[in-house]
């Protein structure tokens, strides 16, 4: 071998020997790396389908469940890892013709507890025969529809009947104009229906305010003792008219935070509840204390009482334990629905304690002002002085 020849071999060598150390160096620092620790990419894909408000269903080419979450089988698609049958057939459809498809499945078996109304699944074809079902459960939009047209009905027929019997009594009253005795009769029956209709119209509009409000924007220091005070003076009258004896407490010097002319509404609206369903010649009581950084306003009657059943419902609007004895005392049925919207919009609750034959207590609960310590008094340096 020529010189040449042997410096190029050795040359050839050297430079595979820095190639091949090159590569052991690589390895050697590859298994030194440390681990990466967190999550990876699968595990967030796998939470943010647990976790997600839809339900989320994979099946396979065959309709077998692949892949679930909790709230597919919350909203009754799932079962015992068997997808539901409008939800297969579906998804064997779609994934044939690849068109996205629409598929109501809601529950047709009633379900313990605030089972859902309406759910709406979503089957989409994937890859391969797999297909995914998105499902959404559409309730809430339904009760609110149906809350809709109910409060429309009611409405409705609550302005048709002080309108129809104004209209009625107007007749009645140019039939009898030649007499003055029955004209004083209907053009008092007309004044009744006026000033009902009136309050009607009024309690809509406070109602509408309130509903679907936040908290109060402006909050004033409101004097519970004053509130009290002026729901008394307001129901006054009906009290006399009724023979009720209105009792309260000592003044209390507690406060709150919030609206005072929509709580003296609420307290009054509760009194005059408890007023329509007493007997005459029996008391209705107010209470106010503070309990667990709230103010408690109780409304206490000996009336009728509610029965159980109709406990849950009677902050509805215009919903009537006794309808006849409503028309009669010429409720609208809207008060109870003001108080509860009103505790509502101040960051309260107002809760029912009834009993049939012995009364109801209506408790306002409004959170509390803290009593802010009094300032320490600082002495000027020469009174301080010795």
């Amino acid at each position: 071998m020529t010189t040449a020849a042997t410096v190029l071999a050795i040359l050839a060598a050297f430079v595979l020997g820095l190639a091949i150390g090159a590569v052991l160096r690589g390895k050697r620092r590859r298994r030194q790396r440390p681990q990466q620790h967190g999550p990876t990419v699968a595990d967030l894909v796998h939470e943010v389908v647990q976790s997600g408000h839809n339900g989320v269903v994979v099946l396979g080419e065959f309709g077998d469940v692949l892949l679930h979450n909790t709230r597919a089988a919350e909203l009754g698609v799932v079962t015992d890892n068997r997808v539901d049958s409008s939800a297969r057939t579906t998804a064997e459809r779609v994934a044939r013709t690849g068109v996205t498809e629409q598929v109501d499945l809601t529950p047709q078996v009633p379900q313990a507890g605030r089972a859902p109304q309406a759910v709406l699944g979503e089957v989409r074809r994937l890859l391969d025969g797999f297909t995914v079902i998105d499902v959404a459960d559409q309730s809430d939009t339904v009760r609110l529809e149906a809350t809709r047209r109910d409060f429309v009905a009611n409405v409705s027929h609550e302005l048709k009947t002080p309108v129809g019997a104004m209209a009625l009594l107007a007749e009645a009253l140019l039939d009898y104009v030649d007499d003055p005795a029955e004209v004083h009769r209907f053009a008092g029956k007309i004044l009744d229906e006026s000033n009902r209709l009136g309050r009607l119209v009024n309690e809509l509009i406070s109602l509408s305010r309130l509903q679907g409000a936040e908290r109060l924007p402006e909050l004033q220091t409101v004097k519970v003792d004053e509130v009290v005070h002026e729901a008394l003076h307001r129901a006054a009258l009906a009290a006399e008219s009724h023979q009720i004896t209105m009792t309260t407490d000592e003044d209390s010097g507690l406060t709150v935070d919030g609206d005072h002319s929509l709580l003296a509404t609420a307290l009054a609206n509760l009194l005059d509840n408890a007023i329509a369903y007493s007997p005459e010649g029996s008391g209705v009581s107010i209470s106010r204390r503070e309990s667990g950084g709230y103010v408690e306003i109780a409304v206490t009657d000996r009336g009728i009482g509610i029965a159980r059943e109709h406990q849950e419902r009677v902050f509805e609007r215009f919903y009537r334990v006794d309808k006849a004895r409503s028309r009669a005392t010429g409720g609208t049925g809207l008060g109870l629905a003001i108080v509860k919207h009103v505790a509502a919009n101040h960051g309260g609750s107002v809760r029912l304690w009834s009993q049939q034959g012995t009364g109801s207590t209506f408790t306002i609960r409004i959170p509390a002002v803290p009593v802010q310590p009094p300032a320490p008094v600082q002495l000027a340096e020469h009174e301080g002085a010795l």
